[in-house]
């Protein structure tokens, strides 16, 4: 049903390859537009997305340990680490 086809990146100009795969997983997904950018472009694009966000640093409610978060802790809520807040998380579902 669907075929490979070649586009060009809108950011640097090369040719990159849609696959069938590809295509199949955008119509799963009901996007209706095909892609602009070649892997790594787009790959560029989210990684400065992500380290132009702030990190804080806060104690961790439950085990005392130094967390990084991506927003500013406030005094009347606690802020749990990575760790403590899989577990949370887990125990929630479980």
């Amino acid at each position: 049903m669907y075929e490979d086809k070649t586009l060009v990146c809108k950011e640097c100009g090369s040719e990159f390859v849609f696959t069938a795969g590809e295509q199949e997983f955008y119509a799963q997904r009901g996007f209706q537009n095909e892609p602009q950018r070649c892997k790594a472009c787009r790959d560029a694009r989210k990684n400065a997305a992500r380290q132009s966000r702030e990190l804080y640093t806060a104690t961790c409610a439950a085990c005392g340990a130094e967390a990084k978060v991506p927003f500013q802790p406030r005094n009347d809520r606690p802020v749990y680490c990575s760790d403590c807040f899989a577990r949370m998380k887990e125990s929630e579902q479980g």
